[in-house]
C-alpha cells in the first residue's frame, strides 16, 4: 500500500494550479470485486465535467454510454487511482474485497408441495429477493447431487434480505427458515440474515489538533472475540482525501487499546469534505468523512453563522397538496361523478393553505427547513377507472396524471402563487422540493397526442399487457392504460423535451430541486441528461447546489445505480425503512438486525449520504395504522382502507410512534416527515393514507407527539454530530440499541428500547474520546460516566444524551 500511495502522491501534485471548468463533486469510492473486472462510466464517476478528463496508465474504453474506465480487483484492500481534470490531478479512491457467498437450498417435501407443483419443481424453482431485484427467472435452483434437495449459490454481501422462492410462477416461503416478514401485498416474506465475520476496525474522529489546523482520528482494532488491540504502526497505511485531493497522515503511539492518525490541514479553504479509512492487519477500517469549512468541522462554524446549509442538515416535510390545507375556497372544485368516492376525489388542498401554514410559523414552530410538495402538474378533470379489480374510479388530485406540461393545477392555483409560496419559504430559510413525473404522463397529454412515438406499446409480443409489471419489464410497464410510458431510449427528442420542462420548472419557480417519481423505471441516460442540463442551465448563480432525490424500490445494487455524481444525490432508503419498520413493530425482531442493516447503508452509500429516510410515505400504510393493529397479517391494506379505515384506540400506538420517530431524526441521511406524522395520523393503503391533515382538535396523545417531534427535530438541527456524525453502534440486542453519533467537536449518545419494560444499558464509551460528562437532551439533567455505570431507558422509550470532552 506504501508504494502505491507515494506513487499516487507523486503523480498528483497539490499545488497543481489547473482546475476544472466546474467544481468537481466529490468522488465517492468505487468498490471491486477480487479478480474480476469492472467498466466503470466517467459521466457517473465524475459528473457531466466539459474539461478533458485523463487516467493515466488505466484502461479508458468507448461504451454505448459513453466513456468508461476499466479497472480490476486484483489484492484485497485500498487503493487510489490518479487522475486529471482539465490537468488539475486528483485520486480516485478504490476499495477491493473478496466476495462473499450463499447457498439457497429448496426441499420439496419440507415445503409440503402438492402434486401440482412438484412435477414442476425441475424446470421452473427460482430464488427472487432484494439481493437480485426480485427478477424472477434469473437464478434457478437444481438438484446437482441427485438427492431431491434444490440449490443455488449466489455471491451476497453481508445484510439482511428479504425473498421468496417461485415454482412455476407460485411464491413460496423458505420452509425450513423460522424468519419472516409481513410484504406490503398482505403475504409474507422470509428473510436472510448474513453477518459479517472476523474482527473489524473501527476509525473515529476524536478532536481538533491543537494547532487547529487539522484532525484527529483514533483507530481500534477489536478481534473476533470483542476484545481491542493496538495494530504496529508498520502494519498500518492510512489514506485521506481532502474533496479528492490525497493529504497526508501521520500515526501516533498506541494507549488504551487504540492508535491515533493525525491529518494535517495547512491549506483547507471553504467548504471541502476529508475522507480518512486505514488499511492494516488484513482489515479495512470503513471510511470516516467529515464536513469541513474553513479547515474547521462544518457544524462549528454553521452555529457562528459563518458557513452554508449543505443538504445533510435537511430535515423534510412531505406534503400532499391536495390533502394539507384549503387556504382559497374559491378552487375547491370536486370531480363530479356517480363512481367516485370522496376519498379518490379532490377535497381541497391548495397552494394557499401552504402559504398560510407558512406564515403561521407552522413549519418553523415543527423546525422543518425543507418542503416537498407534491406534483403541481394541471391533472386531467375526470375521473378514471383503476385497471386491476376491484376497479374503483380515481381523480389526479394526488398530482402523477399531468395533462400539460408546464401548467399549475388550477384547483391548486397558478405559477405566480406557486413562487410566492417558495420566495415564502426562502425568506423563512426553508428549501422547496418539486415532485417530477418523468416516467409517463397521462393520455390527454400533448405529447401523447403529437408524439405517440415518444411512448412505448401497453401490449406485449405475446399479446399479455405491460401493465404494473414493475421487476419483469422495468423499463417499459405501464401503470394504468390511460398513462402511456416515455421509450426514452427510442425517442431522443422525449429526453429533450422533458429535461427541457424540469429546467423551465426550477428556473420560473426558484425551487431547490426534485422528488423525482418511479426512477427505477426511466433509463439510467435521462437522469444523466438531465443532471448535466440542470448544472449547466440551473445551478450557476445559486448559493445552495440542487438537490435531487428519487424513488425506487429494489435492490442496494439497482437503487446505488442510480445515485452517484452523473445522476441523482439520493433516493428513498427502502431498504433501511424495512427493516425499521419490523424492528419497531414486531417485538420478534431485533434491533440488533437494524444496526447490521444501519451499517449496510453506510458501507453502500457513504457516511455522509444525503438517501431519504422515512417512518410514513404516500405509497405505504400509515405507521400508527400497523402499529395499532388496524393491518393485521395477510390482510389487504388497501381494502380497509375502503371498509374499515383505522382508527387508533390504543395511545400506546402514540409513544411507538414517537420511538421510531426518535430513531429517524438521529440517524444518518435525510428524515423526512410525512404530513401529519407529526400529530400521529393513520390510515391504511393508498388512498386512506392521505386524509385530510389534521391541524385543529388533537388528542393530548396527539398534542404530546407533535411537541416531541419538534423537540428531536431542535435537537437534530442544535447537533451537528446528529446530521454530519459518524454513527457506531456501541450495544446493540433483542430491544435495544445503543448508537454514538460524532464529530470532532460534538458527540450525542442514543439508547433506543423497544421492549415493554424498562432496562439499564452499558455506557462502555470508547476511551479515545475522553468523554467527561453526559447530559440527558430530554431533560437537562447530568448522567454520571463512572466505569460500569448505566443509562436508563423507559419502556418502549429512549434517551438522547449530549456527551462532552
Amino acid at each position: 500500500m506504501t508504494r502505491r500511495l507515494i506513487l499516487v502522491l507523486a503523480l498528483l501534485p497539490l499545488g497543481a494550479t489547473a482546475q476544472p471548468a466546474a467544481p468537481l463533486p466529490v468522488v465517492q469510492p468505487v468498490r471491486l470485486t477480487a479478480g474480476q473486472a469492472d467498466t466503470l462510466l466517467i459521466a457517473d464517476l465524475l459528473g457531466p465535467v466539459e474539461a478533458p478528463v485523463a487516467f493515466p496508465g488505466r484502461a479508458v474504453v468507448e461504451t454505448a454510454e459513453g466513456r468508461a474506465l476499466v479497472l480490476t480487483g486484483e489484492q484485497e484492500g485500498l487503493d487510489l487511482v490518479p487522475f486529471t481534470v482539465g490537468g488539475a490531478a486528483y485520486a480516485l479512491p478504490v476499495e477491493v474485497r473478496v466476495p462473499t457467498t450463499h447457498t439457497f437450498t429448496f426441499d420439496p417435501d419440507l415445503a409440503a408441495l402438492p402434486d401440482s407443483l412438484l412435477d414442476r419443481v425441475p424446470d421452473a424453482l427460482f430464488v427472487i429477493g432484494a439481493f437480485n431485484d426480485w427478477a424472477r427467472g434469473r437464478d434457478r435452483l437444481a438438484d446437482e447431487d441427485g438427492d431431491g434437495v434444490y440449490a443455488v449459490t449466489l455471491p451476497i454481501e453481508p445484510g439482511i434480505y428479504q425473498y421468496k422462492f417461485t415454482l412455476d410462477g407460485v411464491e413460496i416461503v423458505d420452509a425450513a427458515n423460522p424468519d419472516s416478514v409481513l410484504n406490503p401485498f398482505g403475504a409474507y416474506n422470509s428473510v436472510l440474515t448474513l453477518y459479517e465475520e472476523g474482527g473489524h476496525a473501527v476509525l473515529r474522529p476524536v478532536g481538533v489538533l491543537e494547532d487547529a489546523r487539522g484532525l484527529r482520528f483514533a483507530l481500534e482494532y477489536i478481534d473476533e472475540s470483542g476484545e481491542p488491540w493496538v495494530a504496529p504502526p508498520e502494519a498500518l497505511e492510512g489514506v485521506a482525501l481532502l474533496d479528492n485531493r490525497p493529504v497526508a497522515v501521520r500515526f501516533g503511539t498506541g494507549e488504551e487499546g487504540h492508535r491515533t492518525l493525525d491529518v494535517p490541514l495547512a491549506r483547507a479553504e471553504g467548504l471541502q469534505t476529508l475522507r480518512v479509512a486505514v488499511e492494516g492487519a488484513g482489515v479495512v477500517a470503513p471510511w470516516v468523512a467529515v464536513p469541513l469549512w474553513d479547515g474547521q468541522p462544518l457544524g462549528a462554524a454553521q452555529a457562528a453563522g459563518e458557513a452554508p446549509f449543505v443538504w445533510q442538515d435537511a430535515i423534510v416535510y412531505q406534503i400532499v397538496i391536495d390533502r394539507f390545507a384549503d387556504g382559497d375556497p374559491s378552487n375547491t372544485v370536486p370531480v363530479a361523478h356517480d363512481s367516485l368516492a370522496v376519498q379518490a376525489n379532490y377535497q381541497g388542498g391548495d397552494l394557499q393553505g401552504i402559504l398560510d401554514r407558512l406564515d403561521e410559523g407552522y413549519f418553523t414552530d415543527l423546525g422543518v427547513n425543507v418542503l416537498w410538495l407534491s406534483p403541481v402538474y394541471d391533472n386531467p378533470a375526470t375521473a378514471y377507472r383503476e385497471y386491476p379489480p376491484p376497479h374503483r374510479y380515481y381523480t389526479g388530485y394526488h398530482g402523477y396524471w399531468p395533462v400539460r406540461p408546464r401548467a399549475v393545477e388550477e384547483r391548486f392555483g397558478d405559477l405566480a402563487l406557486l413562487r410566492r409560496l417558495v420566495d415564502a419559504a426562502h425568506e423563512r430559510g426553508i428549501k422547496v422540493l418539486l415532485d417530477f413525473v418523468a416516467n409517463h404522463t397521462h393520455e390527454d397529454h400533448p405529447y401523447v397526442q403529437e408524439h405517440r412515438d415518444w411512448f412505448g406499446t401497453l401490449e406485449l409480443p405475446d399479446g399479455s399487457l405491460n401493465l404494473r409489471r414493475w421487476d419483469e419489464y422495468r423499463l417499459t410497464t405501464w401503470f394504468e392504460p390511460y398513462l402511456p410510458s416515455f421509450d426514452f431510449e427510442g425517442a431522443p427528442a422525449a429526453v429533450d423535451a422533458v429535461t427541457a420542462d424540469a429546467v423551465w420548472w426550477l428556473q420560473e419557480t426558484g425551487a431547490d430541486g426534485f422528488r423525482h417519481d418511479a426512477v427505477k423505471h426511466i433509463p439510467n441516460g435521462f437522469w444523466r441528461a438531465l443532471t448535466a442540463r440542470l448544472r449547466d442551465e440551473v445551478a450557476p448563480g445559486r448559493e445552495t447546489p440542487l438537490y435531487q432525490i428519487g424513488e425506487t424500490f429494489g435492490s442496494y445494487d439497482l437503487i446505488a445505480s442510480y445515485v452517484n455524481a452523473g445522476q441523482l444525490d439520493a433516493q428513498f432508503n427502502f431498504n433501511l425503512y424495512d427493516a425499521a419498520l419490523a424492528a419497531f413493530l414486531d417485538p420478534a425482531v431485533p434491533l440488533a438486525t437494524l444496526a447490521g442493516e444501519m451499517d449496510r447503508t453506510l458501507d453502500v452509500y457513504g457516511p455522509l449520504h444525503v438517501m431519504g429516510n422515512l417512518m410514513d410515505s404516500h405509497d405505504k400504510p400509515r405507521f400508527l395504522a400497523l402499529a395499532d393493529g388496524d393491518l393485521p397479517p395477510g390482510s389487504d391494506a388497501a381494502e380497509i382502507g375502503w371498509t374499515a379505515p383505522p382508527v387508533v384506540d390504543d395511545p400506546a400506538s402514540y409513544r411507538r410512534a414517537e420511538l421510531y420517530l426518535a430513531y429517524l431524526l438521529t440517524t444518518p441521511g435525510v428524515p423526512t416527515i410525512y404530513y401529519g406524522d407529526e400529530v400521529g395520523m393513520t390510515g391504511a393503503a393508498d388512498p386512506d393514507n392521505r386524509r385530510m391533515m389534521r391541524f385543529d382538535g388533537l388528542s393530548d396523545e396527539q398534542a404530546a407527539l407533535k411537541q416531541a417531534v419538534a423537540r428531536l427535530v431542535g435537537l437534530r438541527r442544535d447537533h451537528a454530530a446528529l446530521r454530519h456524525g459518524t454513527l457506531e453502534t456501541l450495544d446493540a440486542a433483542e430491544a435495544t440499541w445503543t448508537f454514538l453519533r460524532a464529530t470532532p467537536d460534538d458527540a450525542v449518545l442514543v439508547v433506543l428500547n423497544t421492549g415493554d419494560v424498562a432496562t439499564t444499558r452499558p455506557l462502555a464509551l470508547p476511551a479515545a474520546y475522553g468523554f467527561t460528562a453526559a447530559t440527558d437532551l430530554l431533560t437537562g439533567e447530568a448522567v454520571a460516566l463512572e466505569e460500569g455505570g448505566g443509562v436508563r431507558v423507559p419502556a418502549g422509550g429512549y434517551r438522547i444524551l449530549a456527551l462532552d470532552r
